[in-house]
């Protein structure tokens, strides 16, 4: 074990290196991610209730006469969003990897009968064609992704659409890292987000300046075994964006400063695309 934590230790990681386990659906962290997803109060896994409800009116203020449209939601955890599309009047889809918070959805979504599909899968697996009016990616998802798999998937997203669909997006600006700085933190716990049983927690934070990404790296210890997850995430502008999304085949490009649909000012924490 000495070996493989030292492995993971002794170099600032390649960019985009996978994790070793795990993180969406790891069985023990994903009942703590739910639990924070399902907070209304906290932006840890998903954002504020109150601001997801803003958002999905403003996303369904962009579609004429939503009621019976098709809408995708990727990466829609326990529904959060879903539920809100589903009351505006869309006929939604949500696919989402972990297995937990599909379970949850799923269930919730037979006990207040609502007529929601839900699928466990991975969104760079799905073969949709012309299916969709709407397809939402939230809470700056698309930045974890590699640039490879982001351009795949949005090849997957534009073939998913309906001539005329519209395709909702957001990610992280130069903002959201202003404070980031490479660092690292040992931690020890008696059990918690990591583990049931007792562990120690080797954070690393590290900036790829060239290529504007960010890894928060967590090596966790226990007893028996130790793990590395990885978790990226992209910087975007609106000219990497758009570039991204006309390499994909898209165009017309509307941004704001949220996904909510604040005015577009270039000083958010993030930054919000619809391409129609």
């Amino acid at each position: 074990m000495y070996k493989r934590i030292l492995e993971f230790l002794k170099d600032k990681p390649e960019e985009y290196q996978l994790s070793t386990s795990k993180f969406w659906d790891d069985g023990h962290i994903s009942e703590y991610m739910l639990d924070a997803h399902l907070n209304p109060d906290a932006d840890g896994a998903s954002r504020k209730h109150e601001f997801i409800k803003r958002s999905a009116i403003w996303i369904a203020s962009l579609v004429p006469n939503p009621v019976g449209k098709e809408l995708l939601d990727l990466g829609c955890g326990p529904g959060l969003y879903a539920t809100v599309f589903d009351d505006l009047g869309f006929r939604v889809t949500g696919v989402d990897f972990s297995e937990r918070s599909i379970a949850y959805a799923k269930e919730q979504a037979f006990w207040e009968n609502r007529q929601i599909t839900y699928h466990y899968m991975n969104y760079l697996e799905m073969e949709y064609e012309r299916q969709f009016d709407v397809i939402t990616l939230i809470y700056c998802d698309f930045g974890v992704l590699k640039p490879e798999d982001r351009h795949r998937l949005l090849g997957k997203a534009k073939r998913a659409l309906k001539p005329g669909g519209m395709l909702v997006l957001d990610g992280f600006t130069s903002e959201q890292y202003v404070d980031f700085e490479e660092s690292e933190m040992v931690s020890y716990e008696r059990s918690g987000f990591w583990s049931d049983s007792p562990y120690a927690c080797i954070q690393r934070n590290f900036k790829y300046d060239e290529a504007k990404i960010y890894l928060e790296q967590y090596v966790v210890i226990t007893e028996d075994d130790c793990e590395c997850f990885n978790i990226w995430n992209q910087e975007f502008t609106k000219d990497s964006l758009t570039k991204e999304l006309q390499d994909a085949g898209f165009s017309e490009f509307r941004y704001y400063d949220d996904i909510s649909g604040k005015s577009y000012t270039g000083d958010s924490k993030t930054i919000c695309v619809v391409v129609q």
